[in-house]
């Protein structure tokens, strides 16, 4: 894989698989547009692509602002001269139980995993179709494929990305725009840590949350 005179960008990028993926574009040539509420994590992943020669723009907010979530786009395509793909890696656990909900704690949860795909997308085409093309890139979630017991509503908003990232590889890959979704399992990063932390994850209360991190990561084949 070489990027070289690609544009990205990667939300989520400041920790965990978001980070890995924008050092990972960076390596292969790409100028990435580096996204997150973290400032200084935002900050340590621009200063590792750009001290080994890469070019990367930080871009510090938070999705849920509708302008936020369009300005990343604007921002890197002004500062790069435009852009070619977009990993919304960005996403929230949600509620562990339905019983007893708050609903701005479900409002959160579908802002992150669903309002802002929309909003990024929809900034994000125009710039593509001027390239002539371009990748839109989403990560969904096993849980979005067969649900998940301990995770309702990501579950929910998990399978909404599926169909989203279904509708839009139909009706936008005659203009050269490509659309695909990952889904992973468990992976050991600090969002599976928020994931088993929850207080209100009755089914593991009690339980030590590294034995936790480990048992999830049993499920998948590897067993790790």
């Amino acid at each position: 894989m070489r990027l070289d005179s690609k544009i990205g960008i990667v939300t989520a990028a400041a920790s965990g698989m978001g980070r890995a993926g924008a050092l990972r574009f960076a390596r292969e040539g790409a100028a990435v547009g580096v996204v997150d509420i973290d400032q200084a994590g935002v900050d340590a992943v621009v200063a590792e692509i750009t001290g080994t020669g890469g070019k990367a723009l930080g871009l510090v907010g938070d999705l849920r602002q509708d302008d936020f979530a369009r300005g990343i786009v604007r921002r890197t395509a002004n500062a790069f001269g435009g852009l070619d793909f977009v990993w919304n890696h960005v996403g929230h656990p949600g509620p562990a139980s339905i019983e007893g909900i708050e609903m701005p704690d479900f409002e959160i949860a579908i802002d992150l995993n669903l309002r802002t795909v929309l909003v990024t997308t929809e900034a994000a085409i125009p710039e593509m179709r001027a390239r002539g093309g371009g990748s839109l890139l989403y990560t969904a979630s096993t849980s979005g494929i067969q649900g998940s017991a301990f995770s309702p509503v990501y579950s929910m908003a998990k399978f909404g990305v599926v169909g989203f990232v279904r509708s839009l590889a139909k009706r936008l890959a005659p203009e050269k725009i490509r659309v695909n979704a990952i889904c992973p399992g468990p992976i050991d990063t600090p969002m599976l840590r928020v994931f088993v932390a929850r207080p209100d994850q009755q089914r593991t209360a009690g339980q030590d949350k590294e034995a936790l991190v480990l048992q999830r990561g049993r499920q998948n084949p590897m067993g790790r």
